[in-house]
């Protein structure tokens, strides 16, 4: 696959800024490389007859929706921001109340669904945040103070039957039981 292809498709699905270092390592390129593509992709869709735009700095790129069309857009972001929750984010959001921070592969063992879409809504609306772990590339996700002062709590732990609920034996009980 053609690198500017590559870098398109990464650009388009990470939604977030990427550093130019980590979008080399995935491409298995030189940041030099990388740079030159990123430079065509910037004159490419930069113009004021694209909608998206490519943001870059000397250590990152993403990207962005044109300012032209900010407007339209924000306007479709605020709606699904408001849009009430689906029982599946619910479900997820009670799992992360009780369980997290906690890793999107144990929140989807849990589930037993894959729960990307789920997490991005759930962040978009800012009930949830990302923990990253640049380290192992295992990010957690735990809720909001935001979530919190919706919900009329000072803590976490003031969630009912929190102590009950929250402990490890009790889910990995739960989780044997279920694949016996």
């Amino acid at each position: 696959m053609e690198l500017k292809a590559q870098i398109e498709s990464i650009l388009f699905v990470v939604g977030k800024a990427i550093t130019l270092k980590e979008l080399a390592k995935i491409c298995g390129r030189s940041k030099n490389e990388i740079e030159v593509v990123l430079e065509d992709l910037k004159n490419k869709y930069n113009s004021g007859e694209s909608g998206i735009n490519i943001m870059i700095t000397d250590k990152e790129v993403q990207m962005v929706v044109n300012a032209k069309n900010s407007m339209l857009v924000e306007d479709l972001v605020k709606e699904e921001i408001t849009s009430e929750l689906t029982q599946p984010q619910l479900e997820a959001l009670t799992i992360i109340a009780y369980r997290g921070p906690i890793a999107k592969l144990e929140l989807e063992q849990i589930r037993g669904v894959n729960c990307s879409l789920i997490l991005r809504n759930l962040v978009i609306k800012g009930l949830v945040e990302v923990m990253e772990d640049k380290i192992i590339e295992n990010n957690k996700y735990q809720v909001t103070i935001k979530l919190m002062q919706h919900l009329g709590i000072n803590s976490i732990e003031e969630l009912p039957e929190y102590g009950k609920l929250s402990k490890t034996e009790s889910l990995e009980e739960a989780l044997t039981e279920s694949s016996n």
